[in-house]
């Protein structure tokens, strides 16, 4: 699941670091010094670090935010722009990075602007050089929308806006120029420093000494101090001594006169020697070695083992292979390991690139994106068909890996104008996108769809239910409306009596939002509870039940309610699936409340709010926190409850859409923040919900769920 904290318990959600940091102190000074305390204006509120590919851009910023992050109370987020594919993505990126569920249908960049006005944060843009435009008009938008935010961005280019102060990146120096005696006789450099440890990495007897350092700064000059070849060359010191590797660089590498001679690929010479370096590593494999790096390329934000079986195999490469090749990539730094997932794996940009282009020299690129359209289309299918088992936790950890993936993959379903194809990716992806917290990625591919005239069947009735579900989550219950009524026709029209049912949830749950109490009971009560399934239907089918629920809990049938919720948490129970037995138990909760027993309240609202946050659902964990604090309060603990509901308002914020725009939810918000004053009078209140938004999203789940006695 998505991090929101860094060390020390900060909100935030820098990667931990997974290889040392080598040099770079005058940059990191620099950095600290420019990363300090803003007056909250426009100067110097963007760092770009420009340098070319493979020069460190960003391991340094992110060392650099690490040391920054004390002075960021909302946090340092970093957001990676290399999984990209389209343009328009940047803000949808930067909404995932900090975990803003964002329920709104309003355009991402006010939603960030609304969210970011009153917060004190560092936002990192990580390899912005392919979305340049995008990335300049965010930042033009937000500086002056958000005083107290600071941007640090990495591009091979800067991003063009006046108040962006750039920060040249160059290679790593060889040798220490500062030293007495100038560059020759001063110590080893961060490029000497770096090739040192990276060499004992990859051969445990290797020893940087009086033999070695002249050869090893040899290799270190060759390749002009750019950190990812040194990192690539120092790698193959497994499988070659360090005189071998200098003969074989300088074999490879031509001078610098002899590329500009050439005219070899345009762009600074430093970018051509990375890309010499890289090709160099790549004439080093073996022919199957250099075809699965090309092939791997196809992947976007990591892969797992399975998936590189599934997509890469194929003529000389079989499946069977791939593993063992993987590791022979891993081992000469080609292919590395996630940064927090040991079973995943990903390729730099440069690395990706460079294979990229030997994918589209051999002919085999649409193929591959093709099934890598295809394994991540029946991957989704298969989470559709599951949904509503006891896999359902796993396939939610897995929607969440591979999010960049199934973004690629829905891309190019849309790209190749196969219509049958893109609904059917469409409706499986909005389904899950839509239960584990990607509304705006829902919504993007389903309206997409939808607007096309796709032909009627099970796949049309999936994708208008789930596009109907994304609009009642925002609070958009006009389109809400509306997509129901086309989701009733058509499930009406395919003549599946379960796709029936499962349409009264998007038509009942609008009028419950509504306040239409009466008008929800009669569509919600006259869908048949027929035996439930085990795929998206089935969920529906359960979310049916859950609506008809609070439909009788609002209109003070609490009896009623608690023998629906029942049936439904007890069938969720059988089934082994979280998602809608989590909300049983958030409205159970409610029940007791309205029941006379906070006691029973507060055991029932932790259970949901564990469960909601194993899934993702920052909507469920938000209401059943509401919930939460009304049972703390009426146990007597009105201090908790203070913090409880200020933990909560923090993560509806991040919704964008209060209580779901629900009368009857808002209601019994305000009271129970009326009540908690009346307790504890309004200094102390204060005082206690000022705690509570001081909390970050990790930590005010672990307060929520602790068994405090008396509660």
């Amino acid at each position: 699941m998505p991090q929101n904290t860094t060390a020390g318990g900060r909100p935030g959600n820098l990667p931990p670091e997974t290889r040392s940091f080598v040099g770079r102190r005058r940059e990191l000074a620099r950095l600290e010094e420019l990363l300090g305390p803003t007056d909250g204006g426009n100067g110097r509120r963007l760092v770009t670090l420009v340098g070319t590919g493979g020069v460190g851009k960003t391991r340094l910023a992110l060392s650099a935010a690490r040391r920054a992050s004390h002075r960021y109370p909302d946090g340092v987020w970093f957001v990676e722009l290399s999984p990209l594919r389209a343009q328009g993505l940047v803000g949808f990126a930067v909404v995932e990075a900090l975990r803003l569920a964002d329920r709104s249908t309003s355009p991402v960049t006010e939603v960030l602007a609304d969210w970011l006005a009153d917060k004190e944060a560092l936002i990192v843009l990580d390899s912005c050089e392919h979305v340049l435009p995008d990335c300049a008009d965010l930042v033009r938008a937000l500086l002056p929308a958000a005083p107290g935010v600071r941007f640090l961005a990495t591009s091979r280019e800067h991003l063009g806006p006046s108040c962006e102060l750039r920060v040249e990146i160059d290679p790593l120096p060889v040798q220490d120029a500062e030293a007495p005696g100038g560059q020759g006789a001063g110590r080893p450099g961060d490029a000497l420093d770096l090739f040192a440890q990276r060499a004992a990495e990859a051969c445990s007897g290797f020893v940087l000494d009086e033999d070695s350092a002249g050869p090893a700064a040899a290799v270190c000059r060759r390749l002009d101090g750019i950190p990812l070849a040194i990192e690539l060359a120092a790698a193959r010191l497994g499988e070659l001594s360090l005189g071998e590797l200098d003969e074989r660089l300088g074999e490879r590498l031509p001078s610098p006169l002899d590329l500009l001679a050439a005219g070899l690929d345009e762009g600074p010479l430093r970018h051509r020697t990375l890309r010499t370096a890289i090709g160099w590593s790549h004439e080093l494999c073996a022919p199957v070695e250099r075809l699965l790096w090309a092939r791997l390329s196809v992947f976007t934000g990591g892969f797992d083992l399975a998936a590189a079986e599934d997509v890469c195999s194929g003529g000389p490469l079989p499946a069977g292979r791939i593993a063992a090749l993987l590791e022979r990539l891993v081992e000469q730094s080609i292919v590395l390991r996630h940064r927090t997932d040991a079973r995943r794996f990903q390729l730099l940009d440069s690395v990706r690139d460079f294979g990229g282009d030997w994918l589209r020299a051999l002919g085999e690129e649409r193929t591959l994106r093709l099934r890598h359209l295809d394994h991540y289309r029946n991957l989704a299918r298969g989470g559709c068909t599951e949904w509503n088992t006891g896999r359902q936790l796993s396939w939610c950890e897995r929607v969440i890996a591979e999010h960049a993936n199934l973004r690629t993959a829905m891309d190019c379903a849309l790209s190749e104008r196969d219509g049958p194809t893109a609904l059917r990716t469409a409706a499986d992806m909005g389904f899950l996108w839509r239960h584990c917290g990607y509304l705006r990625d829902a919504r993007h591919c389903l309206d997409q769809v939808l607007t096309a005239d796709p032909a009627p069947g099970p796949d049309l009735v999936q994708a208008l239910w789930a596009r109907a579900a994304v609009a009642l989550l925002q609070g958009d219950l006009d389109s809400a409306e509306r997509w129901a009524a086309v989701c009733t026709a058509a499930a009406v029209e395919q003549g599946d009596a379960v796709a029936v049912v499962g349409a009264a949830y998007v038509t009942g749950g609008h009028l419950l939002l509504r306040g239409r109490l009466g008008e929800a009971l009669v569509v919600l009560a006259a869908a048949d509870p027929l035996p439930v399934r085990d795929d998206w239907l089935g969920s529906a089918q359960l979310q049916v039940r859950l609506a008809l629920s609070m439909t009788h809990l609002l209109r003070g049938e609490p009896a009623v309610a608690r023998a629906v919720a029942d049936e439904v948490r007890a069938e969720s129970t059988r089934r082994g699936e979280r998602w809608a037995g989590a909300f049983a138990d958030c409205f159970l909760a409610h029940i007791d409340l309205a029941e006379g027993d906070p006691a029973a309240a507060a055991r029932n609202a932790r259970t949901a709010v564990v469960a909601h946050s194993l899934l993702n659902s920052t909507l469920g964990v938000a209401h059943t926190l509401d919930i939460l604090a009304s049972a703390v309060v009426a146990t007597g603990d009105g201090q908790r409850a203070a913090r409880l509901l200020a933990v909560g308002q923090r993560i509806w914020e991040r919704l964008g859409s209060a209580q779901l725009q629900s009368p009857d939810l808002m209601s019994a918000r305000r009271a129970c923040e009326d009540l908690v004053r009346a307790k504890i009078g309004t200094e102390a209140y204060t005082r206690a919900y000022a705690e509570g938004l001081a909390m970050s999203y990790e930590r005010g789940i672990a307060y929520a769920v602790e068994d405090v006695r008396g509660d």
